[in-house]
Order: C-alpha cells, then sequence, then structure tokens
C-alpha cells in the first residue's frame, strides 16, 4: 500500500470472509457502527455480504432479514446518467437525513465494480471520497477481492487512482485457486480488534500460503503485470472493433485486462438481457464460456487468465464475433 507506515494483514479462506471482517476491524477501530455501500456493489454471499452486496437478484431474495447500519450510494454509470456529481450529492444527502458522518465507521468500494457490470470508479470521484473519508475520520475499505493482482494492470486497482485506502480486501487470484484471503491495513487500525477477535478454522492455513507466495513469485518472474496491459489493449480493440459492428453492443469499458461490453436493444438504448443470454448460449454451442453481469444481466464480462496467450484470445474473441452474429441475426 505504499508509505512509511507500518502494515499488517490478516489471513482468513474467503472473499466474504475478507470483507465481513474488514468491517469488523473498521468498527472496531472508530467505534461507529455506519457502514455505506454502493448500488450494483457485490461483497459476497455471506448474510453481511449480502446486505453490503447492491444488487438483490439473485443475492438477496428470501434470505433477509438483513443487518442493519447498511446505507447505500448510487455508483458513477454515466451510460446510464449517473454521474459522479450525482453520487457525492447522493453522499452529502445520506448524511442530512440518515446518518451523521462521525456515525460512519466505513465506506467499502469496489475501484472497479465486478459484478455489477465492470464499472470503474473514475480517479476524481475516488480522490472526493478520499478526502471525505478523512475529513471525518472514515475510513476507506477498497475491495479488491476481485480487482486484485493485475486483473487491471497494476497489483491492485487503487494504484489507478492516486489514493491510499486505509483497508484493502483480497482473495481470489491471491492464491491461485487455492482458498486465502486476506484484509491488509495501517497497523493502529488492524489491531484495534481485542484477542481473539479476529480468527478463522483454516485462515492462513499452510498450504494456501504456500500458494499465495507461488502466486507472487510467477507475477515477477513472468511479468504478469505488463502482460495484463499487453492482453487488456489487445482485448478492448477488438472489442471495439465488435461494437462498430454490431449495434447491441452500447459500451466497451474496463481497465487493464478486466473488460466488458454491455448488451442493450439498439432501438431503445435499454439493456437487453434476452440478447445477453443468447449470445452467451451461442458462444457456449462454439465452445468459449462467458459470463453475464451488470444490474440487468445485459453486460458480457472478459475476466480471462493474464497467462492467456495471444492465440487463444484470438480464438475467443473469433468465436465472440460468431455468437453476436448468430444471436443478431447476421448468421444462420
Amino acid at each position: 500500500m505504499g508509505g512509511d507506515d507500518a502494515y499488517k494483514s490478516v489471513f482468513f479462506t474467503s472473499g466474504a470472509e475478507a470483507v465481513e471482517n474488514a468491517v469488523k476491524i473498521a468498527r472496531a477501530h472508530t467505534q461507529r457502527p455506519g457502514i455505506i455501500a454502493f448500488d450494483g456493489a457485490f461483497h459476497g454471499r455471506t448474510l453481511l455480504g449480502v446486505t453490503l452486496t447492491g444488487m438483490s437478484a439473485p443475492y438477496k431474495q428470501n434470505f433477509g432479514p438483513f443487518p442493519g447500519d447498511i446505507y447505500r450510494l448510487p455508483f458513477p454509470n454515466p451510460l446510464h446518467g449517473i454521474s459522479e456529481v450525482d453520487c457525492l450529492k447522493a453522499l452529502d444527502q445520506l448524511f442530512a437525513v440518515q446518518i451523521l458522518p462521525e456515525r460512519v465507521a466505513a465506506i467499502i468500494i469496489e475501484p472497479v465494480q465486478g459484478d455489477g457490470g465492470f464499472l470503474p470508479a473514475g480517479p476524481a470521484f475516488m480522490q472526493a471520497l478520499r478526502r471525505i473519508t478523512a475529513q471525518h475520520g472514515i475510513l476507506l475499505i477498497c475491495d479488491e477481492v476481485q480487482t486484485g493482482f493485475g486483473r487491471t494492470g497494476k497489483m491492485f486497482a487503487f494504484q489507478h487512482l492516486d489514493i491510499k485506502p486505509d483497508l484493502v480486501t483480497l482473495a481470489k487470484s491471491l492464491g491461485g485457486g487455492l482458498p486465502i484471503s486476506g484484509v491488509v491495513g495501517k497497523a493502529e487500525i488492524m489491531d484495534a480488534p481485542t484477542p481473539g477477535g479476529l480468527g478463522g478454522t483454516y485462515g492462513g492455513n499452510a498450504l494456501a500460503c504456500a500458494a499465495a507466495l507461488a502466486v507472487l513469485d510467477l507475477f515477477e518472474q513472468d511479468n504478469l503485470l505488463q502482460r495484463s496491459c499487453q492482453l487488456g489493449e489487445q482485448l478492448n480493440a477488438r472489442l471495439r472493433q465488435l461494437a462498430d459492428k454490431y449495434a447491441c453492443i452500447g459500451d466497451v469499458r474496463g481497465v487493464g485486462f478486466m473488460q466488458a461490453v454491455e448488451i442493450l436493444d439498439f432501438e431503445t438504448g435499454r439493456p437487453d438481457a434476452a440478447l445477453t443470454q443468447k449470445i452467451l448460449d451461442s458462444a457456449c454451442q462454439e465452445g468459449l464460456l462467458l459470463i453475464k453481469c451488470g444490474l440487468h444481466r445485459n453486460t458480457i464480462r472478459f475476466l480471462a487468465p493474464l497467462v492467456t496467450t495471444d492465440s487463444q484470445l484470438e480464438e475467443a474473441l473469433h468465436i465472440f464475433d460468431i455468437a453476436l452474429a448468430r444471436a443478431t441475426g447476421r448468421l444462420g
């Protein structure tokens, strides 16, 4: 995370577990109850995780009631008319009518929303959040469970934004497929919980930690951050070519090798979940597995391994082109 401050880490098993413990650490340090999250956020499937998650389906239905003192803000989405200024005004409004800032422990945010649609938070917005949180003694938690470890071309997505969060949650790519997660933060914050307040049966187990160390070695040996940038440039360029070819692609966006296309009805400009599913089904029939995301499940995300070869990427995009043509009726 940089700087001369002392930092500490604590290890767990899943991303949701890291998020829940980051909330516990923030509340212990600030002695405040409130947590602010965002529409479209995904922070896990545990009870607190789904409460922080900003999507009703499929994550929340029939699982309530949910924990209290969780508040929500809109996330910037220029394609659908939600500006960064709108979101900051909503934060002012939240402070005015729902919870005073001195009662808020933390704001938790994905620097690039994952399941919410691969929406990047811009530098100006994140820097504004950093100023506001610092002003009011609120911790800023960056959830890097999906964005961390090179997905965006830097080790962590917040490094694109010229900010330093107070806490960072990690998982997924950290263990190269083995179950390990963690929370990293300044020592004075991490030390706030009393002894025994944090822990877990399998947290920081020897096998997963060995895998995580091997992952870090591979990043250095194989220049995976540079490779992520190269792959991201290639993928973004080809997706933009496809957007010029197919009117249903309303947006191409992402950071590094974390890219997505949003599928819209080209006549109405509205999210087209049905067409999105047809594209996914067509791609699957041709041998390419893709998944959807976004509030309306109309965004197709690309999150391939950083060791993907140029030929594999080209093959995947060729199949995606065929799938688009077939789903839109341009190929019989």
